[in-house]
């Protein structure tokens, strides 16, 4: 993905076109349209399959304004990526480069698997040098291209299965507000096949075959078309399977009742042991963070493979730890070596992201397992330990010791 200098060069000596921003500074609203050109170059409305470049540090003349590039204002691009506001995630490289002699900010985005994208509910592309917001033929367009290419899993229409398997209550009530801007719902007079569609909850208005995404979302009854789409609970009483079970539960439902029902479960198990010892004052300290259960359990639903396996996801609940088994192994630019390291991630299921992310159960991709070892720590537990195979992954968290 990463042009050569006589690629950026070529580019540049165009001038603003469909394939290229620039920005002088990182000031006033300029993050803003860093983002919007960000997403649009990840739509790729006129289907070129070239990546775009947001040139940071560029004048509209096209010369460089001189603007220092460190390694806060790297970080601060890259984060576009993982904040949680451009919907999937996009595919990018930022890196500093050097234009006419002088430094630059360049961002690199790749089109799409999985148009639409969308950035703070609204889906941004360009026409020519210029940046708007899509119309309804554009959506039209964006969906028919998610159709005749490889798609993701998550997306795949599922055969059988048609828009009478979703329940559109929760998709006009509680999906639609979440995922979308206000403006754009108040001037949508799409039909709910078209706006299905652009949700990516069926194939499109002609094929209207529930997807993947759909039925987890929306499903009326998902594991009648996905029957590993559930959390396996088991409480166990000692350190072994073998050992007496206390509770047992198939967790199964759409991922937002999946999510919120495993939630109340390991609230449930969690109990509050009480300290006398410091300071002469009672002191209540939980088992477990709930915060460290909530992004271990909810990267294996995001990141579990759905496709050719009946296994669950496991959490099974000891004595002494808490293991969370999720079927797939490493995806991607994941591998067995960076698995877990800061800024390493890659996404199985892009759009089961994207729908975790619209109901509020992830702020920023990329950063669970980071927020899961800070909560680890600062409540004296060791650090979460996994288990990365090509056919699954184990997260252990163990109690605090004594």
């Amino acid at each position: 993905m990463r042009l050569t200098d006589e690629e950026l060069a070529e580019l540049v000596d165009g001038g603003e076109s469909f394939r290229v921003e620039s920005k002088e500074t990182i000031d006033g609203d300029a993050p803003t349209r860093i983002r919007e050109a960000v997403c649009a170059f990840a739509n790729d409305l006129p289907g070129s399959g070239q990546a775009g470049v947001v040139i940071v540090g560029m004048t509209d003349a096209g010369e460089p304004s001189g603007m220092r590039v460190n390694d806060r204002l790297l970080t601060r691009l890259g984060a576009i990526k993982t904040d949680g506001n451009i919907v999937p995630p996009p595919t990018m490289l930022v890196e500093k480069r050097i234009l006419k002699g002088r430094e630059v900010a360049l961002i690199t985005v790749r089109p799409s698997d999985s148009p639409p994208v969308r950035y703070k509910g609204t889906i941004h592309v360009r026409h020519g040098p210029q940046r708007g917001i899509a119309t309804e033929q554009d959506e039209r367009i964006l969906n028919e291209r998610r159709r005749a290419t490889a798609i993701p899993f998550d997306i795949q229409p599922i055969p059988g299965s048609g828009v009478s398997d979703l329940s559109l209550r929760r998709f006009d009530e509680e999906y639609l507000p979440r995922a979308f801007s206000p403006e754009v719902l108040e001037a949508n007079d799409r039909t709910t096949e078209q706006r299905l569609a652009t949700a990516k909850m069926i194939a499109s208005v002609s094929d209207p075959r529930a997807t993947v995404l759909g039925l987890l979302v929306l499903g009326i009854r998902p594991r009648d078309f996905i029957p590993n789409a559930y959390v396996q609970f088991l409480r166990i009483e000692g350190a072994a399977l073998s050992d007496p079970i206390v509770d047992e539960e198939n967790i199964d439902g759409t991922l937002p009742e999946v999510v919120r029902r495993l939630d109340e479960k390991m609230k449930a198990h969690i109990h509050t042991s009480i300290d006398l010892n410091v300071a002469d004052q009672e002191r209540r300290e939980p088992t477990y963070p709930l915060e460290a259960l909530q992004q271990i359990t909810r990267n294996a639903v995001m990141h579990r493979a759905y496709e050719a396996t009946n296994a669950p996801v496991r959490v099974n609940w000891f004595n002494d730890r808490v293991e969370v088994h999720s079927p797939g192994g490493a995806f991607g630019m994941v591998t067995q070596k960076n698995f877990g390291r800061p800024g390493v991630t890659d996404y199985r299921n892009p759009n089961i992201a994207e729908a975790l992310k619209v109901f509020g159960y992830v702020q920023r991709f990329g950063a669970g397992i980071a927020i899961a070892r800070r909560a680890l720590s600062e409540s004296g537990h060791p650090e979460p330990e996994f288990v990365v195979e090509d056919a699954f992954v184990q997260a252990t968290i163990r109690r605090r010791p004594s």
